[in-house]
């Protein structure tokens, strides 16, 4: 299970390639943590570490944003689900085709989908400490 710290904003990106290095051919992450905890912050860092160069931001109110690695073209699929109210609204928009096609998929409050997340779906928690610093754990499937 790995664990990386991140002391300050100055540090994100380095985290971020530790995270990548350790993502291997895994797809779906389920980002874990309160408001506030650096989810989108820590999904930023790691699309821009993979290549993006869109703006990248917190798809709150449209569910689900795509980018695409301006290095290998490949999509990237960033889920914010702390809006919906039920999991058929997750279905309703087409989630299943984002996370079944091979894509990597960075999913912000997968408790309100828990149920349809698939297996192998790898579990992210990030931690805010007393001092402001972040520890980001990979759970393996």
């Amino acid at each position: 299970m790995p664990l990386f710290t991140v002391s300050s904003l100055d540090r994100i990106h380095e985290a971020a390639r530790q995270f990548i290095a350790a993502m291997g051919s895994r797809t779906v992450f389920a980002f874990r943590g309160g408001m506030g905890a650096g989810k989108t912050t820590f999904i930023k860092a790691v699309c821009e570490e993979l290549g993006v160069e869109d703006v990248i931001n917190s798809p709150t109110f449209a569910i689900v944003n795509e980018y695409r690695s301006a290095r290998t073209g490949e999509p990237i699929y960033h889920f914010d689900f702390y809006r919906i109210e039920h999991t058929d609204e997750a279905l309703d928009f087409g989630y299943e085709e984002y996370v079944y096609s091979g894509a990597r998929c960075f999913i912000e409050w997968p408790e309100k989908i828990e149920a349809l997340l698939p297996d192998g779906t790898v579990d992210v928690y990030i931690d805010e400490l007393p001092d402001g610093s972040r520890t980001i754990r990979i759970d393996e499937p």
